[in-house]
C-alpha cells in the first residue's frame, strides 16, 4: 500500500499560482497511475488531473484544461500540480489519489488510496 501526503497549499488571489505536491512513501510511486481530485463545501469530490505511471499520458477536466499541469518525478517519489491563472471556483481542497491499473480513471472509485488533502483558497 501507498502512503500519499499533499503539500503546497494555501490562500492566492485570482490569477494568480500554485503548485501542489504528492509525495509517496511504502511503494516507489512509479507502479501508480496518480490522479488529483478537489472538493469544495457542499460538493462532490471531483477529478481534476491524471498522470499514467510513465507521465507519458495525463488527462485533464475540462475546468482546468490549460491552466492546470500535472507531472511527475519517479525519482523523487512525487507527482505535482501546477495550477495558474486561479480562478474563486478552484476553491477547494485537493487530494491526491493512486490507482493500480492500465489508463487514467476519472472516478473516484478507481483509486485506492487517498492523501488527506490540501487545502487552496482563491479569492477574488
Amino acid at each position: 500500500q501507498v502512503q500519499l501526503v499533499e503539500s503546497g497549499g494555501g490562500l492566492v488571489q485570482a490569477g494568480g499560482s500554485l503548485r501542489l505536491s504528492c509525495a509517496a512513501s511504502g511503494r516507489a510511486v512509479s507502479s501508480y497511475t496518480i490522479g488529483w481530485f478537489r472538493q469544495a463545501p457542499g460538493k462532490e469530490r471531483e477529478f481534476v488531473a491524471g498522470i499514467s505511471w510513465s507521465g507519458g499520458n495525463t488527462y485533464y477536466a475540462d475546468s482546468v484544461k490549460g491552466r492546470f499541469t500535472i507531472s511527475r518525478d519517479n525519482a523523487k517519489n512525487t507527482v505535482y500540480l501546477q495550477m495558474n491563472s486561479l480562478k474563486p471556483e478552484d476553491t477547494a481542497v485537493y487530494y491526491c489519489a493512486a490507482r493500480v491499473g492500465l489508463g487514467i480513471g476519472s472516478l473516484r472509485q478507481q483509486y485506492g488510496s487517498w492523501g488527506q488533502g490540501t487545502q487552496v483558497t482563491v479569492s477574488s
